[in-house]
């Protein structure tokens, strides 16, 4: 087990589009070390780039929520192909600390991914998978929930946006590089 520091907003490799995993040899140890870092949070999503990897990959776990279906989800180079209906719901995000705002995302996903053995899948996914998988999604492709709300809700979170960023600006001169 090896706890990983979450990357805050602010990060340049959080705005930065993740790059495709094309080695899916050694990612058990990251993926394991992801998943002890986003329990360790309190999170039921994490994206290799908000642990400074600039992957396509990202994990989720939401069966302290829903407790039909799979535990953990592993998702790699995933893609979402199509989209239907609508819902409301309050997000927060391990990279905001302590900001939480209402995001309207599409209810039903068509999401296309490869497994761990490289295998690729397209599944049909609705309800809070479908949220956390666009959520971490968003941020492999550099966008955060601040950025899905209007500018006056933004304004309202602005001081705690500040005082992250600047936080993180500073982190990030001293983060190495990731090696599989």
């Amino acid at each position: 087990m090896a706890l990983m520091d979450v990357v805050h907003y602010g990060d340049p490799i959080l705005r930065k589009k993740c790059d495709k995993v094309n080695d899916f040899k050694g990612l058990n140890k990251l993926i394991d070390d992801m998943f002890d870092t986003m329990y360790e949070e309190n999170g039921i999503g994490l994206a290799a780039n908000q642990v400074g990897i600039d992957l396509n990959l990202f994990i989720i776990d939401i069966s302290d929520i829903e407790e039909e279906g799979e535990r953990i989800h592993i998702f790699i180079n995933g893609e979402i192909i199509g989209s239907s209906g609508e819902s409301w719901f309050e997000e927060g995000c391990l990279s905001i600390p302590d900001v939480r705002l209402d995001i309207k995302r599409p209810e039903k996903i068509t999401f296309k991914y490869q497994d761990l053995d490289g295998e690729v899948h397209t599944d049909e996914i609705e309800g809070l998978l479908a949220r956390a998988i666009q959520h971490e999604v968003d941020h492999l492709n550099g966008i955060f929930i601040v950025d899905r709300v209007s500018e006056t809700k933004k304004i309202t979170v602005d001081k705690e946006l500040k005082a992250i960023k600047k936080e993180a600006i500073d982190k990030a001169k001293y983060r190495k590089a990731f090696v599989l």
